[in-house]
């Protein structure tokens, strides 16, 4: 039979072969609906979840960014310190700089408010200059207390923070130090955006009532008409850095550097959260894969009739793709609908930060992208599509000469076990894993992983093609001479020793499930652990005291330090000073941390990673995270300039700490120092050692009759631990949510391929009953056959999630979040879910093996007569 189709055969009409490829489309989704719907359903949940999470990102990090512009107003150059406040000695010569039309001074801090973990923000204004620049942040008295805009106990609260802080009297209590004040509400401020929770009041009333005497955060500019921003900024920032050597940031509203600044805060978290989403989405590729794979193998025989009647091998391959194409189309777009709801959800219940913490204060609302809905939408096709390309091809390239004769499936699967582009892929992966990031992104890493999994699933029938051929050999070899050996184990081991191919198809489903949850699985509890094991080195104090309230303006004055340290049963009392530092115009803010550190010894305090150096007698020491050494190039033995009190001050890195509560960089010095320098007593928090013997409740009793105790919040270290745990639970909610929907597709693609494969030998299992198998006997071949495979198929996805999670752990995590962790296996949940596989697959294999043999033997093989 030749392999091209008669030239006698006339072509069919345009018409008629939209209609052949419309009953085949409709005919094989109405013969098998659940292996659809399982493929449409894995694209949907990838498209979805992918697409939710973009537009909550979105609309999070545009709510965000908006309320920065609204707190710039109409403003062309701001001046703000590398340190939270600077001298306001500085704003007459900005105000009196030619080509200044206003300056308008600022002061803004997080005011701290007994009882509550957040903080107020308070932003103290000029209101005779702010109204040129930003107008929105004046509040409005009563029309018989227009003074109240500059009174010295006035404030003005957002619409979100009167709702939040519910004033009692038309007051608000504050803290500053350990003492509390009181403020009375003169208004709204309805300039506001939705969430935020700011108050403004008068500078000059801000600067003494907080403390802040002198000081300010930034001065905004107003340029004349005709003035060149960027030309004044460049010789701005010139005349600052060589007059303050290190004190000072230049910038226009919302310009690269501040949009690289928010961004930066929160990008590794959201890109993290895409790739995951997107892992449901690559487990529906295989899906459309092995739905496709299985489909054509079972139609082998109608697409060469077809074929020998007249249909050419461009159509026949335009028709398999179509079917792919359809399956993306109806997956994507139901996908896209989904992930609008899911996002308007998240955003409701959840926050614009999906628990993470990265976007407090902001109250988006989610808006819908046609550019973005477009390319997920064409994702998921691309997806479906490129799932099916490989059996299309096949199908195309059958002749149909041999493709009619029934028993030739396992030869149409012989193109996909070729072994040397599975282990290119494996061999580029490695490569990729060993890349620096891309944007400061693991895009590379990622690759890998891909790669890996692209890799592994195709060798996959020559590796069930080597373990059941070995494993029949020595059956084969060990029941020789046995003639009551079991004849069921012989004829399943025969199966999957000379059905490779399908076996393989099979394998990957349970492969590509099993190993990405295994390698997630593994990140999250090797994350978990090694936060426990951190806090755990990081508190070996017995008590901590730390303000009862969040924000900058609670503390502890000397004296109340000299309290502290003289309570019953204390041996020493350790003090902290948080600051926060620019050390580049393009990043957010660092944090220091002043405490005390034995230089000799750092590791006592610090989580100390790799070999720690004593300075040099003439410079002070510096103990740096893991992210200033990925951020800001510093490495051990380093002189590094800090700008503190205004100016700066050379330090020698001593030594690298890991710290997983500052994602953009951390530096601590010795609290010796840090009061040198910088001539502040004050401490924010306190470590209490307890002398040997005495009893942390008699400690915290005394500590309860301290006149200022009502401030303070003490805690053991168990209860930071237990504390700890519970927000790391909950900024990764969303990541377990992804696991567990990544298991349950696996889960759903691991039935759909037995079933598939399953009612595809339902002529086999009809051969076997006429020469004398027992229904039975065929139930428990596949029984053993599932229950071979899916053992495999863990085992092997064990092994590739293990690879998988190295990636994750040792180049994903840090080049994302600058940490660094230690590798930790959850064996239970893993037991678990390889136990949970198993069981389904078997079952699965039973359940279709049952309607495969509801027809009767006859019925079974007649396509064969």
């Amino acid at each position: 039979m030749s392999d091209q189709p008669s030239a006698t055969i006339p072509t069919a009409p345009p018409a008629s072969m939209r209609r052949l490829s419309r009953w085949l489309l409709l005919g094989e989704w109405r013969a098998h609906p659940v292996r659809a719907l399982v493929a449409i359903a894995a694209i949907a949940v990838g498209i979805s979840l992918g697409f939710a999470i973009h537009l909550i990102n979105a609309a999070a990090f545009n709510e965000f960014s908006a309320a920065v512009k609204g707190l710039s107003g109409v403003a062309d150059i701001q001046v703000r310190g590398t340190e939270p406040f600077f001298d306001e000695a500085i704003y007459p010569l900005l105000a009196e700089r030619d080509g200044v039309v206003v300056a308008s001074p600022v002061l803004e801090f997080e005011a701290s408010v007994p009882g509550q973990r957040t903080a107020l923000r308070i932003i103290g204004i000029d209101a005779f200059r702010i109204g040129f620049i930003t107008p929105d942040l004046i509040g409005i008295p009563a029309p018989d207390k227009i003074a109240d805009t500059i009174a010295d106990d006035a404030l003005f609260l957002s619409p979100a923070a009167q709702q939040w802080l519910q004033p009692r009297a038309g007051t608000v209590t504050l803290q500053v130090g350990t003492n509390q004040l009181q403020l009375r509400v003169a208004g709204p401020l309805p300039g506001a955006r939705a969430g935020q929770r700011i108050a403004t009041m008068d500078i000059g009333a801000a600067q003494w009532r907080f403390e802040k005497l002198g000081q300010l955060s930034r001065i905004d500019l107003k340029l004349r008409d005709g003035i060149n921003r960027d030309s004044f900024k460049a010789q701005l920032e010139q005349d600052l850095q060589r007059q303050y050597p290190g004190r000072f940031r230049v910038n226009q509203p919302n310009d690269q550097e501040q949009n690289s600044r928010n961004e930066g805060m929160s990008r590794a978290y959201r890109v993290n959260l895409t790739v995951l989403a997107l892992v449901a989405l690559f487990t529906g590729a295989f899906l459309v894969f092995s739905t496709q794979a299985l489909s054509v193998i079972r139609r082998r025989s109608q697409f060469a009739l077809l074929r020998v009647l007249g249909m050419d091998r461009r159509r026949l391959l335009r028709q398999i793709l179509i079917e792919g194409l359809c399956l993306g189309i109806a997956g994507s777009a139901i996908g896209i609908a989904a992930g609008y709801g899911m996002a308007a959800t998240a955003l409701h219940l959840m926050g614009a930060d999906l628990g993470a913490g990265f976007f407090s204060g902001v109250r988006p609302q989610v808006h819908f992208t046609p550019v973005a809905a477009a390319i997920y939408f064409a994702l998921g096709v691309a997806v479906a599509l490129l799932g099916c390309a490989a059996p299309a091809i096949d199908a195309a390239r059958a002749k149909p000469a041999v493709a009619l004769k029934s028993g030739t499936e396992e030869a149409a699967m012989s193109r996909l076990a070729r072994a040397w582009p599975s282990l290119a892929c494996m061999a580029l992966a490695a490569l990729l894993s060993q890349l620096p990031p891309v944007f400061e992104l693991p895009l590379f890493g990622y690759l890998s992983i891909a790669l890996l999994l692209i890799g592994a699933i195709g060798l996959m029938p020559r590796l069930a093609a080597i373990v059941f051929r070995a494993a029949y050999r020595r059956w084969s070899a060990a029941t020789a001479n046995q003639p009551g050996a079991s004849a069921v184990m012989t004829l399943t081991l025969s199966r999957l020793a000379n059905a490779s191919g399908q076996a393989g198809i099979a394998l990957g489903g349970v492969l590509s499930s099993f190993s990405l949850m295994v390698a997630m699985a593994i990140m999250v509890a090797s994350f978990r652990v090694s936060l426990d094991d951190w806090l755990r080195q990081v508190l070996p104090s017995d008590i901590y005291i730390s303000s009862a309230s969040g924000g900058a303006t609670a503390g502890m004055r000397p004296q109340e330090q000299e309290a502290l340290a003289a309570l019953p049963g204390v041996e020493h009392a350790d003090f902290l000073r948080l600051h926060a530092l620019s050390l580049a115009p393009d990043r957010p803010a660092v944090a220091l941390m002043a405490r005390h550190i034995d230089a000799a010894n750092p590791g006592r305090s610090l989580a100390i990673v790799g070999p720690t150096q004593v300075p040099a007698s003439d410079t002070l020491p510096v103990w740096v995270s893991e992210a200033m050494v990925d951020l800001y190039g510093m490495k051990l033995g380093q002189r590094v300039e800090l700008p503190l009190n205004g100016k700066l001050h050379t330090f020698q890195v001593a030594g690298v700490w890991r710290d997983y509560a500052r994602p953009t960089g951390t530096v601590q010095i010795r609290l010796s120092d840090y009061r040198a320098m910088t001539g502040d007593l004050n401490a924010s928090g306190s470590a209490l050692t307890l002398k040997k013997g005495a009893r942390a409740e008699t400690t915290l009793a005394a500590l309860k009759r301290l006149p200022f105790a009502a401030s303070l919040e003490a805690t053991e270290p168990s209860e930071i631990r237990t504390m700890s745990m519970k927000v790391f639970d909950r900024s990764f909610a969303i990541t377990y949510l992804l696991e567990a929907i990544a298991i349950v597709i696996g889960l759903f693609g691991v039935a759909a391929t037995f079933s598939a494969q399953t009612l595809a030998r339902a002529k086999e299992f009809g051969m076997l009953r006429h020469v004398g198998v027992t229904r039975r006997q065929v139930l428990s071949i596949l029984a053993i056959e599932g229950g071979a495979l899916t053992a495999l198929g863990i085992l092997t996805g064990f092994v590739l999630g293990w690879v998988i999670s190295l990636i994750l752990v040792f180049v994903v995590n840090p080049q994302s979040f600058h940490w660094t962790m230690e590798l930790h296996l959850p064996w239970p949940l893993l037991g678990a879910v390889a136990a949970v596989l198993l069981a389904a697959s078997a079952l699965t294999a039973l359940l279709s093996g049952r309607q495969s043999l509801s027809g009767g033997p006859i019925r079974a093989v007649r396509e064969d007569w």
